[in-house]
């Protein structure tokens, strides 16, 4: 398990753009589990919508992406194939992506990804969002690391 302190020193995003707060489960090359507590009080709800808010889709897609590269760069450190200290994870694409239901605040988003491919740098991986056990949505994304 790992909490948000441990997330940053992975993560080069901060506040208000890290967006995963605490891994709970990670089978290096193979899987993460982590989760986001959604609260009234991000910024993005000043906008999004003041009288309605709901969590962007579009964060929920880059919250997957930030655990599937705590994933990637725990999986590279236990390899011990080469540091990660001067690395950073691109997106290259987003595919199937699926919404079903709305996030609003006060729900716990779990993120849940597997890995489908890793060859080199390149990381394939299937993500899932789910609050309370359902299905919220999900995306296959594929992502590059590189030097920064």
């Amino acid at each position: 398990m790992l909490d948000v302190i441990e997330i940053q020193k992975i993560l080069p995003h901060r506040f208000p753009f890290l967006l995963v707060d605490r891994v709970v489960k990670i089978e290096p090359s193979k899987y993460i589990e982590a989760y986001k507590n959604v609260t009234i009080g991000e910024q993005i709800f000043q906008g999004h919508f003041p009288e309605h808010p709901v969590y962007p889709g579009v964060m929920i897609i880059e919250g997957m992406a930030q655990a599937g590269g705590v994933l990637a760069f725990k999986s590279m450190d236990e390899s011990g194939q080469e540091s990660t200290k001067d690395k950073v994870v691109y997106f290259m694409s987003i595919d199937k992506a699926k919404f079903r239901s709305p996030i609003k605040p006060g729900d716990k988003l779990v993120y849940k990804l597997n890995v489908l491919k890793h060859k080199g740098s390149i990381w394939v991986l299937k993500g899932e969002a789910y609050v309370d056990g359902k299905l919220t949505a999900q995306a296959e994304l594929k992502a590059m690391i590189v030097d920064k």
